[in-house]
């Protein structure tokens, strides 16, 4: 409803917020921002979605082979989903940080790179925000893989293998057919959590440097709880919706 009105700081004095028809919309898609946003956002969720299952299903593959230490190992791996996400936001910060950040002292170190600035620079900020996003979202995919690769009934395995199939051709004849139902249910949350990141971002650039890590997501926060056009920051947050 907010997304129709004209709700600003005003409205909280005067209790009066007209209706405005499409005109929140209209001033949002046509911002010079909302491209970008749009963009990004994109970006943001394909990339983090793509790192986080290749990644984390590569981890649960790992760990299913059954290994002294692996349960202990499997329960360190959940601390980056476990730690809140402001810390999560400052300790990258740091390590990302062009002048002091640990990485660039390592880089430094062996040669690599002279300090790029991994959230300062408009063609690295979305990539390092995107890394440090995989970086929290690995857990939570190899958790769940690793569940549906215990309901595959091992002796499928030992069948395939009499028919040649191992390695390769029983991940892809056996395993990936069979763990398919959860891959789904792990892109689609994957997807609804990663399409709404917003403290992450705000830790990290704070949706800069100039809007290079911008989303729909905070854009709608700058709307609403900086620039306090709450009518605005609804009409963005539903088209996010």
């Amino acid at each position: 409803l907010m997304g129709f009105q004209e709700y600003s700081t005003r409205t909280f004095y005067t209790g009066e917020a007209p209706f405005v028809g499409l005109d929140n919309y209209v001033a949002v898609i046509t911002s010079n921002v909302f491209g970008t946003a749009l963009l990004n956002t994109a970006l943001f969720t394909v990339g983090s979605i793509a790192g986080q299952f290749v990644i984390g299903l590569g981890i649960a593959l790992f760990f299913h082979r059954r290994f002294p230490l692996s349960g202990l190992l499997r329960s360190l791996l959940l601390l980056p989903w476990l730690i809140p996400l402001i810390v999560s936001g400052a300790v990258w910060r740091w390590i990302l940080d062009q002048d002091n950040g640990a990485l660039n002292r390592f880089l430094a170190a062996v040669g690599l790179a002279e300090h790029p600035g991994w959230l300062t620079s408009t063609s690295l900020a979305l990539i390092a925000v995107i890394g440090v996003n995989i970086w929290i979202g690995i857990p939570f995919n190899t958790t769940i893989l690793y569940g549906g690769l215990q309901d595959v009934p091992p002796e499928l395995y030992e069948a395939a293998a009499l028919d040649g199939a191992t390695g390769w051709r029983a991940f892809r004849h056996v395993t990936w057919p069979l763990l398919r139902p959860v891959v789904n249910v792990v892109l689609v949350l994957g997807v609804v959590y990663t399409i709404k990141v917003l403290d992450i971002i705000l830790g990290l650039t704070d949706g800069g440097p100039a809007n290079a890590t911008q989303t729909i997501a905070t854009q709608a926060y700058h709307l609403s709880f900086q620039e306090f056009r709450f009518g605005e920051g609804a009409a963005m947050g539903n088209v996010l919706i």
